[in-house]
């Protein structure tokens, strides 16, 4: 739980509501490759780089995203990761419930009380309902908005909506964009490359 402070000065707890390690990874690995859809296939390495995950667990993310048909992995000298479908095609909630699993209120939000409750609580229906909302909200959004929403960022043309608040707590970032990166030779120490072969999807 984070804490914030009220403008008395009174301390208050903040609820969380993010996605696990897993999820977080998966959604970044997914948007670095809405970004560069059109005609450019994206190595391991250059999605760690860009989005900041490390690089032996993105490994294990890709695999599952191509298992589920997400991506396409594709070996050689112009190989890399795809997506299999255009990223207008690819929505929020299917890949967060990919990493996460499905988003259900299936335990009840309250851990006591009457033993009537068993069954259904007083909260069970509003807490529900709002459960739906948010995967509706999910379902509706897709890659291909995000990756655009991304870039808008990027550039500083990002136009902030007035009825959402920024991050209430900020981390360190350390991805680089492409830009940035420079001539870091991102494969050159792959034993493909050292070995004069052709590169692999890494």
């Amino acid at each position: 739980m984070n804490v914030e402070y009220y403008a008395s000065g009174v301390l208050r707890g903040v609820m969380e509501h993010t996605l696990t390690r897993k999820g977080d990874y998966t959604v970044r690995a997914v948007l670095s490759l809405a970004r560069h859809h059109v005609g450019e296939r994206r190595k391991a390495r250059q999605i760690a780089s860009e989005m900041d995950v490390p690089l032996a667990y993105l490994r294990q993310i890709l695999a599952n995203l191509v298992q589920y048909e997400v991506l396409r992995s594709v070996a050689g000298p112009d190989g890399g990761y795809e997506l299999c479908e255009s990223p207008d095609q690819i929505t929020l909630l299917r890949v967060i419930e990919l990493a996460e699993g499905p988003i259900e209120a299936r335990a009840c939000a309250l851990s006591g009380g009457p033993c009537d409750w068993e069954t259904v609580c007083p909260l069970h229906e509003t807490w529900a309902r709002g459960t739906e909302l948010l995967r509706q909200h999910l379902a509706g959004t897709t890659f291909s908005e995000l990756a655009e929403v991304d870039r808008s960022i990027e550039t500083g043309h990002y136009e902030w909506p007035s009825d959402i608040p920024p991050h209430a707590v900020t981390v360190i970032r350390r991805g680089l964009r492409d830009e940035d990166q420079g001539d870091q030779g991102l494969l050159a120490d792959s034993p493909d490359s050292a070995a004069g072969a052709a590169p692999s999807v890494e």
